[in-house]
């Protein structure tokens, strides 16, 4: 794979405080918990980054009325998300800074991912998220929170600004091209060893990964919650795909994949091809064939 000499998507705390008031910048929350999925909102309304709006990993940044072959968070519709964007007074040229509680994979690279798909180029994530805005004793809103800046899916007409945005302008397949792949393309899954190897399956209906897939979990992008320098994850992914090869990403549910996109970009490469309906969306199809261990 060629590298990119796009400028890194991650953003330091200290110079997200120094474009804090900037009247073009539009900050997102995408604070996000598997096992309670309002408690990203309840951390937003009682603090957050000033300006931010709140982006909900399930009601924003998913369309959940899509079908289990489009996995368990489904890509939102691009009109839908057209109009989500319009209500936080996001534009196609508007730069746009997305954290999350820390890491980055619930949900801020999704919603990194997600701009760039509908044509953003600048989005950034900050990096450490919100636990490392804190810990910088950088400013925090705990005013109360206005509606508007919470989802906009069921407030805004679907189809405002519309037409200005891009969908698809990162790429993505589907199963029968994962199916039918060479061997020119690397795919990789971004979830825990264990889960990869079939040992558990906490939320989806089989265990184990796609045939073929190497295992590269989103958490070894990063040392103590801030993403690896860009020199050490170049040598981690370069090991991981030869040159002359494609990577396309997976996950469970087509969202920590999203991490690993933000990786390699933050490591020089140019945006990957994700599987968004990733595993749940492959075993989806009983017929379609599973690999267990290593």
């Amino acid at each position: 794979m060629t590298a990119s000499n796009e400028p890194s998507p991650l953003v330091e705390v200290e110079a997200l405080r120094a474009l804090l008031g900037t009247p073009s910048l539009r900050v997102i929350d995408a604070r996000f918990d598997l096992a309670d999925a309002d408690a990203g909102r309840r951390a937003f309304a009682a603090s957050r980054i000033p300006g931010a709006v709140y982006a909900h990993l399930d009601d924003d940044l998913s369309d959940h009325a899509k079908p289990a072959s489009e996995g368990r968070h489904p890509l939102p519709d691009a009109k839908r998300f057209a109009a989500t964007l319009a209500r936080w007074r996001i534009t196609p040229a508007t730069p746009v800074v997305v954290y999350d509680g820390g890491s980055g994979a619930m949900a801020a690279a999704r919603a990194w991912w997600l701009l760039r798909w509908m044509g953003l180029a600048e989005v950034r994530v900050l990096d450490g998220g919100f636990a490392a805005w804190t810990a910088a004793q950088a400013p925090v809103d705990e005013a109360p929170v206005e509606a508007a800046a919470f989802g906009g899916h069921d407030v805004v007409d679907r189809d405002a600004q519309g037409d200005a945005w891009c969908p698809g302008s990162a790429p993505t397949i589907d199963a029968d091209a994962v199916a039918a792949r060479d061997a020119s393309v690397v795919l990789v899954d971004a979830r825990a060893r264990e889960r990869f190897r079939g040992d558990v399956e906490p939320l989806d209906p089989k265990a184990g990964h796609i045939p073929g897939a190497i295992n590269r979990p989103f958490a070894e992008n990063l040392a103590a919650g801030r993403f690896k320098p860009r020199p050490q994850l170049q040598a981690e992914w370069r090991a991981l795909l030869p040159e002359g090869t494609a990577s396309w990403l997976f996950c469970g549910s087509g969202v920590t994949a999203c991490h690993n996109a933000l990786a390699l970009v933050h490591a020089g490469w140019p945006m990957p091809t994700l599987f968004a309906p990733s595993w749940s969306g492959w075993v989806s199809d009983p017929a379609r064939p599973v690999a267990t261990g290593d």
